[in-house]
């Protein structure tokens, strides 16, 4: 009982630890794509949201249930919660291999074919997106019909489950269309994300090659934003890759083992949530924006506990609590907290 009190306290930690994460990432972005609209930004906003999505339909009935609270993860609710969880995982696996494209062609010179297939607009973005959303959409279906509650089962029935949802038996052709499905899309995904990288990296080698040699100090020590970028999208994709291969291998010693331990299991559902949690604070390291937002809501909460503290009228309702600050307010905090 007191492993499974602490396992919900470390669930809730990430869940708010990666919902602020990625809100702040989100609506950062939001405020970007409205003056630039630029498709990179689009497309990181889409990033933001989907792991919000694998945040809420993994971590919370989990919590849920580590409280022991399993009535109140009904029927549907498994449903729901299984079908949205397994379609985020999809939509973050084809949406990193999407930004690793556009950030490929965005850095390609303009007489290469890769520039051809730039987009003309942000919005075109958005029909690419709403195919992701069809596409992942499709290859998940089959699992409101294989889901169920552990109350409303026999014991004979289950498969497999996480703790409070199960899979029960269903026509083995079907699960093993849907398999191949599932499998064919990471492959093809992740073969499109390692050309995009690779041609990513080749240009990164090239331009370096260029500046040394320039030997000027002036480029030597300043980064263009568009190589800037493409180092942003390489590190976010190795993180991808990192979490998403560590977790298909601890899955397959997990499943194959005689005796689950209980911190095999927290492990393993650990790294299916890190790439959701890790990363926005990878974009806000890497982006000088998001970076300088973060430190003036730091700085904002201070400023509110310490009029709270003294019996300052607090503000009104309507404060835009997530709206970056500009530089002039910056300078403001800064110096009322020195």
């Amino acid at each position: 009982m007191i492993l499974h009190l602490v396992k919900g306290i470390i669930f809730m930690f990430l869940i708010g630890l990666g919902v602020v994460g990625n809100v702040l990432v989100l609506v950062n972005y939001m405020s970007l794509f409205r003056s630039t609209m630029k498709s990179i930004h689009l497309i990181l906003i889409h990033l933001a949201f989907t792991n919000m999505i694998t945040l809420f339909s993994k971590v919370m009935p989990r919590t849920i249930t580590s409280f022991g609270l399993r009535s109140l993860v009904g029927d549907i609710a498994c449903k729901i919660v299984v079908y949205f969880g397994r379609m985020a995982r999809g939509l973050s696996i084809c949406t990193t291999s999407l930004l690793t494209v556009v950030q490929a062609i965005t850095i390609s010179p303009r007489a290469s074919r890769w520039r051809r297939l730039q987009p003309r607009s942000a919005w075109h973005i958005l029909s690419l997106l709403l195919f992701l959303w069809i596409l992942n959409s499709l290859i998940s279906m089959n699992l409101p019909f294989s889901i169920k509650n552990i109350n409303n089962m026999n014991t004979s029935q289950i498969i497999s489950g996480y703790n409070y949802c199960y899979f029960h038996s269903q026509n083995s052709i079907i699960r093993w269309i849907f398999t191949g499905l599932m499998v064919l899309r990471d492959a093809v995904f992740q073969g499109v994300m390692g050309g995009a990288s690779g041609h990513m990296v080749f240009l990164l080698h090239k331009h370096h090659q260029h500046v040394l040699h320039l030997q000027t100090s002036k480029l030597l020590h300043r980064t263009p934003p568009e190589v800037k970028a493409s180092q942003s999208v390489l590190l976010l994709m190795l993180c991808f890759l990192f979490f998403y291969w560590t977790d298909c291998f601890l899955t397959l010693y997990v499943t194959f083992s005689i005796e689950k331990h209980f911190l095999e299991v927290i492990v393993l559902e650990l790294v299916d949530l890190g790439y959701a949690i890790l990363s926005p604070f990878v974009l806000i390291y890497r982006d000088g924006h998001l970076a300088e937002c973060w430190r003036a809501h730091s700085k904002f909460e201070v400023i509110l506990r310490f009029m709270l503290l003294y019996g300052l009228p607090p503000f009104p309702c309507n404060f835009p609590f997530f709206l970056p600050f500009p530089p002039t307010s910056s300078l403001v905090i800064s110096t009322i907290i020195s």
